[in-house]
């Protein structure tokens, strides 16, 4: 293992903890920003769209930028804008004016979350094993990062514009020391090297290829494979947005319990879903991505059902938990294993997965929200729960090979995390 690649993991670690960190501070901030400028929950509730729609625009545009330049120039670029652009909604003083922040904020975001998991996958071919999901931990570490860098700011009664201004400068910095250690591009036919510095054997890295390193037509089109993953992602993202959304209510309104009581249902998904991405890896790599995806969607639906149905507190919250643990490693494996079908359209094929899970995150609040009205709150949520089923049924789809490429020969082929398909 060169040190190159050692850095550049750590760099990868800087990145996910960064857009984690400043994600969540525009997140502890909303009300001030709602306060500052006069706008009521249903305004706010529109205008987060735009912050969703710019961030799936940036997704699907950096997706295919990222492979045509390479990683190692778009996420210090996508990383700086949305670093700058966490100021823009503490600027806004009306509606119209947070609309535009948000959109641009949504937007860096969406084009730092591909180009840093396309990056992602580029380290998890060079190791030759599954890192992907220790980099979304990361992620959510940045995000209680800014719970508790923010609550503290506000407690100190620090201005709103002075915060954010802040948060920007320290993404700048990260991104200036973070951006020399990230990979470069992975090596062209007849380069003679690759992204992780190892020699590649001509001919086979980039078989379908053209020597001049233009694509045959019709290549950029996405596999079914990769669709297949992205909505997978979707379904189990909407299941994680439901966590977010209706934990708490649910024990508030169905079980009866105190605010205080209610909010450890968050706490316990959101505990159990980082402790799950920081041990997810190993397990991948010793069992496969299809057990990991299999048993744990099935494990987070039945933690889900017990959640749903239960009478008392302590078991639902048990079932909260369980649900984020069981949740915790799937993504991750879509992320990969997307990225690992084509090195050549990495990026394109991991903003189809990043896309459609946006969406589907997006998506859990408004599904859970309307059934409400035709049934109860907990068996409302008996859906997450048949969704997990379809996840853990359909999990089959990550034994697909990726690609032969170079590589040494004790690794799977293109240096991919090895695929077991030995899960039942």
């Amino acid at each position: 293992m060169n040190k190159s690649l050692r850095a550049a993991r750590v760099a990868t670690f800087a990145f996910f903890a960064l857009n984690g960190f400043v994600m969540g501070m525009w997140i502890v901030h909303i009300p001030a920003v709602e306060s500052r400028t006069g706008i009521g929950h249903a305004v706010l509730g529109w205008l987060l769209l735009l912050l969703g729609g710019g961030a799936f625009a940036g997704m699907q545009l950096c997706g295919r930028l990222t492979d045509r330049l390479g990683a190692r120039r778009v996420v210090p670029a996508g990383a700086a804008l949305c670093s700058a652009a966490v100021v823009l909604p503490g600027l806004a003083f009306d509606a119209p004016t947070l609309g535009g922040a948000l959109l641009l904020l949504g937007f860096g975001n969406g084009c730092l979350d591909v180009s840093m998991n396309t990056h992602a996958v580029q380290v998890e071919r060079g190791y030759g094993r599954p890192v992907m999901s220790a980099f979304h931990a990361v992620f959510s570490l940045g995000g209680v990062l800014a719970a508790l860098v923010g609550a503290r700011l506000i407690t100190w009664g620090w201005d709103l514009g002075l915060t954010l201004t802040a948060v920007a400068v320290t993404g700048l910095v990260v991104t200036l020391a973070a951006t020399p250690a990230l990979l470069s591009p992975p090596g062209r036919v007849g380069s003679g090297a690759r992204s992780d510095g190892t020699a590649a054997d001509a001919g086979t890295a980039y078989s379908d290829t053209a020597a001049d390193g233009v694509r045959p037509a019709g290549r950029w089109r996405t596999p079914r494979r990769v669709w297949v993953l992205a909505v997978l992602a979707l379904l189990l993202m909407l299941c994680e947005g439901v966590a977010n959304d209706w934990s708490v209510l649910h024990l508030e309104d169905v079980l009866g319990a105190s605010a205080a009581t209610a909010a450890f249902a968050y706490g316990a998904f959101a505990t159990a879903m980082t402790v799950g991405r920081l041990l997810t890896d190993r397990v991948a790599a010793r069992t496969g991505p299809v057990f990991v995806v299999r048993y744990g969607a099935a494990a987070a639906g039945a933690g889900l059902a017990v959640a749903a149905l239960s009478p008392w507190v302590a078991p639902a919250l048990v079932g909260w938990a369980v649900f984020g643990l069981g949740l915790s490693g799937c993504v991750p494996q879509f992320f990969s294993a997307a990225g690992h079908t084509d090195e050549d359209a990495a990026g394109a094929h991991v903003s189809r997965v990043a896309g459609l899970g946006y969406l589907g995150m997006l998506a859990g609040p408004a599904v859970i929200g309307p059934l409400t009205h035709l049934v109860p709150l907990n068996l409302a949520l008996l859906l997450p729960v048949a969704l997990c089923a379809v996840a853990a049924v359909a999990a089959g789809v990550l034994r697909a090979d990726p690609p032969p490429a170079s590589g040494p020969a004790t690794r799977p082929a293109s240096g991919a995390p090895s695929v077991d398909t030995g899960a039942a």
